[in-house]
């Protein structure tokens, strides 16, 4: 049984079963949270921020190692949930627990100290920051532990309170931390509540709570912002991508495929930032095809995650038809598929990996996310043509560039309209690194130092002498 975490106490009520997608077999009753539950957590919040905020950023980054340490030395506790609920191979549940110690102790690094502006023998301007107050995060099902995590330190270390909400498809691990978290932070600092789409509406509306980072998709996103602007709650966005990698001439095209396959497909491709789409020179076309395809065709499904893939089933049944949608579409429209689209052979909801071969640039498969084992491969000849397909969506989260060209490769990036963009590498979210969308990938950012920003209000004080 995993509960609610409310005032650093476990809260049980009604409860759902939580699936395991490798087989599609019950695993564990989850407490449902209710509005009595969300109004005791604000109360709590509220009631911590007044002593949390005072405490030094010295002390509140002590507090964060602690809980990393806490975490290191429990994480036996953490793993076996976040495997199970997400799917992930044991291998790939480790790394997000490591990559979840690696948000934590950066943010304990981290602090936004008072900075003089402008001075002159008249006038000094000195920026210093508060803290906002309660946050509410409202966390994805993909990455569930290092993302929730993110946003929980960041939010911590500039001393505000926050009340995390999981998906309800992967709510153990997260409800697990924070009840860890208990022996270490003090009383509702942090507290966490399983819930539907009801419960996440209720935070953004509730009076109490005064910021909303959101980690989903673009439609639910919309909703988030419609419900914060009632009670002019700050808002951070993160959504939605239909990512490329570019593909130059001049690559080693047998170093490089392999690198592209495996950032492409990892956690079958269910990441906001993986390669939804890849747009290859024509010159080097077909024989980065058949290096691809090779790659593709060692990937491998283990049924009993004990193995180290990093190759996942889909991990909830309405994403799966997604994916199953897209396939059948590509099947209907004559388009060529080099590998996979026999789902009915895969066992639980996992999707062998599917690689469809130049597509039109109006296909659903290349216009829209897939969130899935299923990638499109197509031909570019000229810079502005690749960096105009590339940009020609409503979306602009993330890309790749690839070139023996360094030079050539910033360039190319450098008119992406994405807030991330890894040259010469898959995608490989940092925590030093801004993490941010343009269009309607999102609104503001986190991660990295700028980041802090987004959890804090920025006050202006002008002293004159």
């Amino acid at each position: 049984m995993f509960y609610n975490i409310i005032n650093s106490e476990r809260r049980a009520r009604d409860s759902v079963t939580v699936t395991n997608p490798r087989t599609n077999e019950a695993l564990w009753e989850v407490t449902i949270a209710n509005e009595t539950d969300l109004n005791d957590a604000v109360e709590a919040a509220r009631a911590s921020f007044e002593s949390w905020k005072l405490l030094s950023v010295e002390t509140r980054q002590t507090y964060l190692l602690k809980l990393a340490d806490e975490l290191e030395q429990r994480r036996g506790e953490i793993h076996a949930p976040l495997a199970a609920e997400t799917g992930k191979s044991s291998l790939l549940a480790n790394i997000e627990i490591d990559d979840t110690l690696a948000f934590i102790r950066f943010n304990a690094s981290q602090s936004l100290p008072d900075k003089v502006e402008y001075e002159n023998d008249k006038l000094k301007i000195v920026s210093t920051h508060h803290p906002i107050g309660v946050v509410g995060a409202i966390c994805p099902w993909n990455f569930p532990l290092v993302l929730a995590a993110g946003k929980i330190a960041a939010a911590l270390v500039m001393g505000n309170c926050i009340i995390v909400k999981p998906s309800p498809f992967t709510p153990c691990a997260t409800l697990k931390f924070a009840e860890l978290a208990t022996s270490v932070l003090p009383q509702g600092v942090l507290q966490a509540l399983n819930g539907d789409n009801g419960v996440g509406r209720l935070i953004t509306l509730h009076p109490g709570i005064d910021k909303i980072s959101f980690t989903g998709s673009i439609t639910t996103g919309k909703k988030v912002a419609e419900n914060a602007a009632k009670t002019l709650k700050r808002v951070t966005l993160e959504l939605g991508g239909n990512d490329a990698s570019i593909i130059c001439p001049d690559v080693d095209v047998k170093t490089v495929a392999p690198k592209v396959a495996a950032g492409s497909f990892f956690h079958s491709g269910q990441m906001c930032v993986a390669t939804k789409r890849i747009y290859v020179h024509q010159a080097v076309f077909e024989k980065f095809r058949d290096a691809f395809m090779e790659a593709v065709k060692n990937i491998k499904i283990d049924i009993s995650g004990d193995e180290s893939p990093l190759f996942s089933p889909i991990q909830n049944e309405l994403q799966y038809k997604v994916v199953k949608d897209l396939i059948w579409d590509c099947k209907e429209n004559n388009y060529t598929l080099l590998c996979g689209g026999n789902t009915d052979e895969q066992p639980g909801l996992f999707i062998a990996p599917v690689v469809v071969d130049r597509p039109p640039h109006d296909s659903r498969i290349i216009r829209m996310e897939q969130f899935g084992p299923i990638i499109p491969l197509t031909k570019w000849s000229t810079e502005d043509e690749v960096i105009s397909k590339v940009n020609g969506t409503d979306t602009g989260l993330a890309a790749c560039v690839w070139s023996d060209d360094i030079g050539a490769a910033e360039r190319i990036a450098r008119k992406l309209e994405v807030g991330t963009v890894w040259i010469n590498s898959a995608e490989s979210p940092n925590p030093n690194g801004y993490m941010s969308g343009w269009k309607q990938s999102g609104i503001g950012g986190e991660w990295g130092n700028q980041g802090l920003l987004s959890y804090c209000h920025t006050q202006i004080i002008q002293l004159y002498k």
